[in-house]
């Protein structure tokens, strides 16, 4: 397999796209290693990966969450988050966090949560008198909530790729989402005490009420989905056709959508499905070849030949798919490894469920871990400030996110309550 990785970094170098390069890795290799009729059939293996109905699911919600930011939703959940909180102390790094967490029940993406409210929130947090370094790396890290809180596009793969329930896996992201905005209030809370950041004036009780009766409609949304699913009202999929019926409707509701706004919508959709989908096709010739090669039961015994300790694996996974995670996109991880995830998870012995929301935390703090996790550079981009300031200011911020992801990892109880009661 070292011909392939060798490829395969060689084209990533060369700034190929990662699909081309997952797909034009897996065929060399395959023709390196005497196996080239094999390549018959990658045509077949391509179609089959993304040739699934609950992948439907992509394209729908994100199509949802892009009529919900054209349609102005973006601004009324911050507005409603300034309402709530931010009349405290360095308000505004409060309400970027809030912010990133209900637009996470819209989104399920990280980069479109990282764009949109660092646009607007970065510049406004500035503006009261926090460091921009600090507003960037704020945004960076409370953005991923967005693949864990429901709906979570990244939790939608892992299902279909595993087999796993997307109902009990969008429930089970509930926890890990909330103490990570827990965890990362506090510390903003915090800094802003230390710093002296300025207090701003109270909103009046009628405003806080507008600001809410305004965003109401669209943070019901995930409770739509999750309700409609566990009382089997509709499937995953269908759930993804509600949001979108659900988004216009409340959008020309609120007379924000125009013509123009939901065909904007529309080609957004377009190219972000076109391109998750072109990379799981790609990345489905890689897990061919893994699977043809038995890499997976290869890098399996020769865990075993270092611990059996299922904790020190675990740990060792962890570390492994955090690094991936600041390389490559979580979509491309899943795809990549999940043969090695289904032999790693079949020694640890751990539920399917808590299992993928474990994996799911590792990739998407990836993105955000330094030195080269994407959302990093986002928000570098955003603000202005150097890269090397933002991750400086990151630090603390990534390790609430791995203090979570360690007591999530150490006590599935937590992550598993609420999908056993409701399913």
């Amino acid at each position: 397999m070292g011909s392939f990785f060798f490829v395969f970094a060689g084209l990533l170098a060369s700034g190929i796209p990662i699909a081309l390069a997952l797909g034009i890795g897996g065929t060399i290799y395959l023709y390196l290693s005497g196996n080239g009729m094999m390549a018959l059939m990658l045509p077949q293996r391509m179609i089959a990966g993304i040739d699934q109905f609950v992948l439907l699911t992509i394209p729908l919600f994100l199509l949802a969450g892009s009529l919900m930011n054209v349609g102005g939703v973006t601004d009324r959940i911050v507005n409603f988050a300034r309402a709530m909180v931010g009349h405290r102390r360095g308000g505004m790094s409060s309400v970027s966090i809030l912010s990133s967490g209900f637009f996470a029940g819209i989104s399920g993406s990280a980069t479109a949560e990282a764009s949109a409210l660092g646009t607007i929130l970065i510049p406004t947090m500035s503006k009261q008198g926090m460091p921009s370094a600090y507003a960037a790396a704020l945004i960076a890290v409370s953005s991923v909530m967005g693949p864990i809180i429901p709906p979570s596009i990244t939790m939608i793969i892992y299902g279909v790729l595993s087999g796993a329930s997307i109902g009990q896996l969008f429930l089970a992201g509930v926890v890990p989402g909330i103490g990570i905005a827990l965890g990362l209030l506090t510390y903003a809370s915090w800094r802003a005490r230390r710093d002296g950041f300025p207090v701003t004036d109270k909103m009046a009780l009628a405003e806080r009420l507008a600001a809410t009766r305004r965003t109401l409609p669209a943070l019901i949304l995930p409770l739509i989905i999750l309700v409609g699913i566990k009382a089997g009202i509709f499937t995953p999929t269908e759930a993804a056709a509600v949001a979108v019926a659900y988004a216009l409707f409340i959008g020309f509701i609120y007379r924000d959508l125009t013509v123009e706004r939901v065909w904007n919508a529309l080609i957004a959709t377009a190219l972000v499905s076109a391109s998750i989908l072109f990379i799981t096709s790609m990345a489905s010739i890689v897990s061919f070849v893994f699977t043809l090669e038995q890499v997976p039961t290869l890098i399996a015994n020769a865990m075993l030949q270092i611990t059996d300790n299922p904790w020190i694996i675990l740990l060792f996974l962890n570390l492994f798919l955090l690094v991936l995670g600041m390389f490559l996109e979580p979509i491309s991880i899943l795809i990549l490894t999940m043969p090695i995830l289904l032999k790693m998870q079949a020694i640890i012995g751990m539920d399917s469920v808590q299992f993928g929301t474990v994996v799911v935390l590792n990739v998407v703090i990836g993105m955000a871990t330094p030195p080269v996790g994407i959302l990093l550079f986002i928000a570098s981009a955003i603000s202005g400030e150097p890269v090397t300031r933002v991750i400086r200011e990151a630090l603390p911020l990534v390790g609430i996110c791995l203090g979570i992801l360690a007591l999530i990892a150490l006590f599935p109880q937590l992550t598993l309550f609420i999908p056993r009661a409701l399913f």
